[in-house]
């Protein structure tokens, strides 16, 4: 019997987009209007007092960057590739689910046990891009770092999405190191400190294997 070989990974991947995609689109910008809403929430009513997280060594290897923002902010374009590129409604619908509940799960971490980072000696008026995020984020809602958690989930959903479409290696080599571009940006930008990126690696990994064990059982033929 013979059998008709898939569409070129390229071809594939505009297929993947090209499905729901004003679904995606609204749905994605309403998910994260909710989560900032959610967020600031939490970082001006904590249950209690922020505990200050401590610097370790490897806080002392990571420099201060400016070079940094632009890194740090690329995330919103990067944890909107997953959704974007999910093959039907029930997968997208789930997918949504599972990185709701990691947010809430982070969320209900911040309000139950409130963390910040140690004031940096930084003159942040010299970076007056940095200083919006500052005035923003107050340098609260520390550990775990949710921007760390929701890299790390989207890249290892990417991978596995990539993986499904035969995608080259250097597609997937170029996720890998965005995300841990963005890891680096956390440090980079004094808006965490290493405990809280290593504590969102943990959290993106665990809710990543989990999502994707589920999708499996949804889909045994791959995301």
């Amino acid at each position: 019997m013979n059998l008709t070989p898939p569409p070129p990974w390229y071809l594939q991947i505009a297929r993947r987009i090209a499905i729901l995609w004003p679904l995606k689109a609204v749905g994605t910008s309403i998910f994260m209007a909710l989560f900032f809403w959610g967020y600031f929430a939490v970082l001006k009513a904590p249950l209690g007092t922020p505990f200050l997280m401590p610097l370790t060594v490897v806080d002392t290897w990571v420099p201060f960057s400016p070079l940094a923002y632009p890194v740090y902010v690329s995330l919103w374009v990067y944890v909107s590739l997953p959704p974007a590129l999910q093959s039907g409604f029930r997968i997208l619908a789930w997918f949504g689910v599972w990185i709701a509940a990691l947010c809430l799960f982070c969320l209900a971490i911040f309000w139950l046990l409130p963390t910040a980072v140690p004031v940096a000696d930084i003159d942040w008026r010299l970076h007056p891009e940095m200083a919006l995020i500052k005035s923003l984020d107050a340098s609260g809602n520390a550990c775990p770092s949710l921007h760390v958690a929701s890299a790390v989930f989207s890249a290892l959903w990417l991978r596995a999405i990539f993986t499904a479409v035969s995608a080259p290696r250097w597609l997937q080599w170029a996720s890998a190191l965005h995300c841990l571009a963005i890891l680096w940006s956390t440090l980079a930008t004094r808006q965490h400190v290493a405990l809280d990126v290593l504590a969102g690696i943990v959290v993106g990994v665990v809710f990543a294997l989990l999502s994707l064990r589920h999708a499996r059982k949804l889909q045994p033929y791959g995301v």
